[in-house]
């Protein structure tokens, strides 16, 4: 860091890569460790979803536990004919239910065999109770009609002659799922009725009502059919589910990085994209490694027969395929996801359509011999489909337990039993490493093309320029969306510098790119650097572009930043300054000009690949890994930069002892405070030796121990380097700065020492007088009464020497601010007054110039002055008496229309007030009373004229604008005005008062 004087050694190469890969490697591992909860879900996502599916195979067998449709049946065994069931175990029956209904109770013949039916029941004699009888079947038909469910069935007996009789079964033959039971009636009742009623009605007619009636009931012989396979039907969806977690959770780490501009930050260090893409590669097929090994392991210990016939490593190959065939998936899709919250939508809709088109595929579809060749190709690109086909292929190869399931030699054959063979499993075996390939290499595609965070991409065509290839050439990076037409941005107008210092250092700059000059003592020169945001026609819903027009953020920079010291850029918000910065740092592509770091440009990518090794950067907004701690961000950036493993650890601890952070190395980052993190920020920039420093507002959130610390670390780190410095702390800019410019608008409008810039845009000398009472001296007696005499005759004297008002007063302070103009009287006067200070009861007199900030503000003021009048804005002023008028934006002094009158012939006017907010834009502070406009004032039009032209309009008069070097010497001093100011102003709220002092 910065009080390092050793030699730092540095690697390159292949060797950086290497390194940058085994360092992004630990991060992966260390941030995967500290996120334990995904990590163990990950891991353990095997087991649950295993689990699963061996419940539901074990639910699914015991519901056909006593059926014989799995099993092959030669000789099947002979069972009796089955008695009637009582009518309670019929599914969904109502009480108080019977066993059967039967019709013609009017035939005696008919109500013996009925009662025959009941005794000789085997094992069960039917009550009467539960029998119904009926004289007819429309009858029954009424009666079942008006009582659903409260019977089974019923029985119609016809008598056609003395010795035939006839008869009919009425039962609902609906199967009927309960419980994940199914009830057939035909076995359970019909069949039992049928064999009742056939035999009394023979008994019957033969006369012997012993007569042996036998009728046995035997099973077909069948060979076994196909059992349920719980692997191969619902297996797909859970194997996806488990390939979801890694899915997710990839495309949710790469997307937070690039969201939080993590990976932005480690690219300005210097990072290869190779040793990014590499590291997250090898550490996804680590856990794809483990993954797909523990679902085989899983599967085998629940004892599927899918794992256990079928060889471990087909079945191994075929998940770390899948898995990582989806990994690929995740880091093609993440190029165009925004957000880390999306990831889990996205991951969940490619779930639910993975989850559909397997559905798809276990139907047949499209893997069979009449569907296209091409259609089942493309059909193949998506990972989930051919792996369902695997599955499928490998549970009909174990499909009874007679087969043998897929070995590893016979993995490039069809099965046996697959006459609609048109994939094996080594073709999907090519099928998922060629498409693995396919997203990897889209995914790097994808991430060039797509905008980054700052909305910075390369040609869709980038990887046929050889310049790509061979790190040489130019920048060739674009703005935009893929889908904008963006035009080329417009040239700058070069413009020529108002202010005499800016003007000297353009041509200073100028000269030495002219004559070829290389000057030793300077880090970084800037040659008309432009940065212009080109309008694009984006393309929206039904073909329509829209316009955007061009932007012009950094205007024509031309500045040295020199060795061995500290420039501070100043400039509010949207001046430019962070355009500046992200051009110099590679982030944002240079429009004009060009800019040269310690001899390396940054338009050649060639240039820019050394120009990060030899910055170190402190982005505005921390930039850190909640899960890493200090010491680990700091290791991780020296690594990245090049530093030597040896030296990594010495430095790492010196550069901790000094931002102190030496006590909180190894505590995360997340839990530290803002002022701790910024501090983190600081010591990664200064990590390395870096010859340029670029320090964005490195003291925000700091308390002031700590904040005066941190410039001490700064001011040490300027000796051999180079420091860029922004901040909003005026005094911070005061105390660190050797040299300070001032950007407004996208130019540089001030630059030199802070006072030289105090001495030229200040309003002056500031003077403040102190009395007595205010310190601990004792004051004289009757001493409220003598201040104010004191007060009044300090008030005096200052206006008769020196023509100035007090700025500020109160009991015991006078301030008052002298302008430039009187620096000459200075030295008599102060003399005189120390010499009149017990006159005057003066116990202390201070002299300085005026603060930093009156100087930016004033800067600031004016260069919204010049961009309001070159765009012609009006604002809205409302005066006391309730009149409005339309003043362009930072006019002085405004004529009223309408306000003349035979004493005042010219009409009024007022001085109008202005302030910025907290944006930097000017807006109406106030105004002063109605002055009559001086004869002598000449106008574009009177009054009386502009106001017949208002009269016309609708709205708000225009008001009459006034040269105010025609007014000053009427309107009298600068002080008397701001006097008057202070009396009349008409505050607004939400606006600074900025002091002047």
């Amino acid at each position: 860091m910065a009080s390092t004087t050793t030699t730092i050694t540095r690697i390159s190469g292949f060797r950086l890569v290497v390194q940058q890969f085994r360092a992004l490697l630990t991060k992966n591992l260390l941030l995967s460790w500290r996120n334990k909860r995904a990590t163990l879900l990950q891991l353990l996502s095997p087991l649950i979803f295993i689990f699963l599916i061996f419940a539901i195979d074990k639910a699914i067998k015991a519901q056909t536990s006593t059926s014989t449709e799995y099993k092959r049946v030669t000789d099947p065994p002979i069972q009796p004919s089955p008695p009637i069931t009582p009518c309670e175990n019929k599914f969904f029956i109502k009480l108080p239910c019977y066993d059967f209904v039967w019709s013609g109770d009017q035939n005696p013949k008919f109500r013996t065999i009925v009662d025959r039916i009941m005794n000789n029941n085997p094992g069960r004699p039917i009550p009467s109770s539960k029998v119904k009888s009926f004289k007819d079947k429309e009858e029954v038909d009424a009666w079942l009609f008006s009582n659903p469910m409260y019977c089974p069935g019923a029985l119609h007996f016809m008598e056609k002659n003395d010795t035939v009789i006839s008869y009919g079964i009425q039962t609902n033959s609906t199967s009927l799922p309960n419980r994940g039971k199914y009830e057939d009636p035909t076995a359970s009742f019909q069949l039992p009725l049928q064999l009742a009623a056939e035999r009394e009605i023979a008994r019957y007619l033969i006369g012997d009502p012993k007569f042996s009636w036998n009728v046995f009931l035997r099973e077909f012989a069948h060979p076994a059919m196909s059992p349920f396979s719980a692997v191969g039907t619902i297996g797909p969806a859970f194997f996806l589910a488990i390939a979801m977690f890694n899915f997710v959770l990839q495309m949710s780490s790469l997307v937070t990085e690039r969201e939080l501009k993590l990976r932005q930050a480690m690219t300005m260090m210097g990072l290869y994209d190779s040793a990014y893409w590499l590291s997250w590669l090898t550490w996804e097929t680590v856990v794809t490694i483990l993954s797909s090994l523990l679902i085989v392991l899983f599967g085998m210990m629940f004892q599927f027969r899918f794992f256990l016939k079928n060889s471990f490593g087909v079945l191994f190959l075929l998940f770390f395929l899948f898995e990582l065939n989806m990994t690929g998936l995740a880091f093609m899709l993440s190029a165009f996801i925004r957000k880390s919250s999306s990831a889990t939508t996205v991951g969940f809709s490619v779930f639910i359509v993975g989850f559909v088109t397997q559905i798809v595929v276990q139907a047949g579809f499209p893997y069979k011999d009449s569907i296209s060749k091409t259609f089942r190709n493309v059909w193949s690109l998506f990972p989930p489909n051919p792996f369902a086909q695997a599955l499928q292929v490998l549970s009909d190869a174990v499909e009874t337990p007679e087969d043998d399931g897929v070995s590893w030699s016979k993995r490039r054959e069809c099965a046996v039993n697959d006459d609609d063979c048109v994939i094996t499993i080594n073709d999907i075996y090519l099928w998922l490493v060629a498409t693995f390939f396919l997203w990897f290499v889209l995914a790097i595609y994808f991430d060039n093309i797509i905008p980054n965070a700052s909305g910075v991409r390369k040609s869709i065509i980038y990887f046929l320029n050889p310049s790509y290839w061979s790190g040489k050439g130019g920048q060739k990076v674009k703005e935009g969306g893929v889908c904008s037409c963006i035009g080329s941005a417009p040239r700058q107008e070069q413009l020529t510098p108002d202010d005499e210092d800016v003007l000297e250092e353009e041509n200073k700059v100028k000269q030495q790119l002219t004559e070829g000059l290389v000057d030793a003592n300077v880090a970084v020169q800037i040659h008309g650097l432009g940065k212009t945001y080109p309008g694009t026609y984006n393309i929206g819903c039904c073909c329509k572009c829209k316009r955007s027009t061009p932007y012009n953020a950094v205007k024509g920079l031309w500045v040295n930043f020199a060795k061995d010291q500290l420039f501070c850029l100043l400039g509010p918000n949207g001046a430019g300054k962070t355009t500046a910065i992200n051009c110099l740092t590679g982030i944002t592509p240079v429009t004009d000009g060009d800019a040269l770091i310690y001899g390396h440009s940054v338009r050649s990518s060639t240039g820019m690949s050394n120009i990060r090794k030899l910055i170190g950067v402190c982005p505005q907004f921390d930039i850190l890994w909640d899960a890493l701690s200090g010491q680990e961000h700091l290791q991780l950036f020296a690594t990245i930069k090049g530093l030597s493993p040896a030296s990594i650890k010495s430095i790492t601890q010196t550069s901790l002892a000094e931002v102190r952070l030496t006590d909180a190395a190894k505590v995360r980052a997340g839990s530290y405070s803002g002022g701790m993190k910024r501090r983190l920020s600081v010591a990664i920039a200064l990590i390395g030796d870096p010859k340029l420093v670029i320090l964005d507002e490195p003291t925000t959130g700091m308390d002031p121990i700590t904040r005066r610390h941190v410039w001490d670390i700064i001011e040490n780190a300027k000796r051999g380097r180079s420091i860029v410095l922004t901040t909003h702390s005026m005094e911070e800019a005061d105390i660190l700065s050797d040299r300070i410019g001032i950007m407004a608008k996208g130019r540089l409008r001030c630059i030199g020492t802070s006072i030289r810039l105090k001495s030229r845009f200040g309003t002056g000398f500031i003077a403040n007088i102190s009395f007595y009472g205010n310190h601990n001296e004792s004051n004289p007696v009757n001493g409220n009464g003598i201040s104010v005499e004191h007060r009044e005759a300090v008030k005096t004297f200052f206006k008769n020497h020196l023509d100035v008002v007090p700025k500020e007063e109160n009991n015991n302070f006078l301030t008052f601010v002298i302008p430039h103009d009187r620096e000459v009287l200075l030295t008599n006067f102060f003399s005189e007054l120390q010499d009149r200070e017990e006159e005057f009861g003066i116990s202390d007199i201070q002299l300085g110039l005026t603060t930093l900030e009156e100087v930016f503000l004033n800067i600031a003021k004016q260069a919204e002055l010049e961009n309001a009048a070159a765009e012609g804005s009006l604002v809205t002023m409302t005066l006391t008496s309730g009149e409005s008028l339309q003043i362009p934006i930072g006019a002085r002094f405004v004529g009223i229309p309408g306000s003349e009158s035979a004493e005042n012939p010219t009409g009024f006017m007022v001085e109008v007030y202005w302030e910025q907010d907290d944006t930097g834009a000017l807006c109406i502070a106030g105004h002063s009373q109605k002055v009559p406009i001086p004869h002598s004032v000449q106008l574009s039009s009177s009054p009386r004229a502009r106001h017949r032209r208002n009269s016309r309009r609708s709205g708000p008069d225009h008001g009459v604008v006034i040269d105010p070097s025609q007014v000053s010497s009427v309107m009298g001093p600068p002080e008397a005005r701001k006097g008057m100011r202070k009396k009349n102003a008409i505050p607004r709220d939400g606006f600074r008062k900025f002091k002047e002092g």
